[in-house]
């Protein structure tokens, strides 16, 4: 059950996503906000520190450590690692507290994290952000569901953030955002091939020129530099989306290969600007 009381929050995973909602929800007056990833204590978590720091987030040694005092816990990590954090998240995880699954999984996945969480008497929300967080911050679209999507985005709306319940039954919200993500992250992928075989063959505005004419709405070279940015930076984790797209396919009795191979093409778009 969702309570009335002042809204602690805790953050597993502290990329873009977790740092970008706990600003947010600082300034629209949640309290106590901490956060634990993986990378902390590392070399190579010191940046993610220094970013909890400057925004008022404590930093935890553990997800342990984080999260039993907490009224929501955001689980903001890859989308490979959603049900293994789920699962470790049972371990402590008490009646009266909401877990928050922002991940980018398929809907299967979502649904054993949701049965891992409910067995410890906690709330699960399945929440699938639906755009870029950077230029919404808070208040990027998220589609919710679960048995208690209604009140928990009610609670979480009044901080300041954009959640639509969309069903009562953990999996729709996840499928939504896949499906869309087929389209999207799949124009990235063969928008970027395109640009880079036009390079290689010094064709670039003569194919412009041409796809402009065919789409008069879009700027195909504000569209490549704008897609090809996006790879470059998130092609990782937008790879591990495509692959649990690909597993949302294959429950479906669909043929996945077109989304492994968008997850390819987009791991290969940030390799190749140093990105993994």
């Amino acid at each position: 059950m969702v309570s009335s009381a002042p809204a602690t929050v805790a953050f597993i995973g502290f990329g873009e996503v977790g740092q970008t909602f706990a600003r947010g929800l600082l300034a629209n007056g949640a309290n106590g906000i901490h956060a634990f990833d993986r990378l902390f204590g590392q070399t190579e978590g010191q940046r993610l520190e220094a970013a909890a720091r400057s925004i008022g987030v404590g930093c935890a040694a553990s997800a342990e450590a984080v999260g039993p005092k907490a009224r929501f816990v955001f689980s903001a990590v890859t989308a490979d690692r959603t049900e293994a954090v789920a699962i470790e998240a049972a371990r402590w995880l008490r009646p009266g507290q909401v877990f928050v699954d922002v991940n980018s999984a398929a809907p299967l996945t979502k649904q054993r994290a949701a049965k891992a969480v409910e067995a410890s008497g906690a709330d699960y929300i399945e929440a699938a952000v639906m755009a870029p967080v950077l230029k919404p911050g808070l208040k990027v679209s998220i589609l919710t569901g679960g048995p208690k999507a209604q009140s928990a985005s009610e609670a979480l709306n009044a901080l300041g953030m954009n959640l639509t319940p969309v069903s009562d039954v953990v999996g729709r919200a996840s499928a939504m955002k896949l499906c869309r993500s087929i389209v999207i992250k799949g124009l990235e992928a063969l928008m970027v091939d395109c640009a880079a075989a036009c390079e290689a063959w010094d064709v670039k505005d003569p194919v412009f020129a041409s796809l402009n004419a065919t789409f008069p709405s879009i700027d195909f070279h504000a569209l490549d530099a704008d897609m090809s940015e996006r790879v470059a930076t998130h092609g990782i984790r937008r790879a591990a989306e495509m692959r649990e797209a690909a597993e949302m396919l294959a429950a479906a009795k669909m043929d996945p290969g077109l989304a492994h191979a968008v997850a390819d093409a987009q791991q290969r778009g940030a390799r190749s600007k140093g990105d993994a």
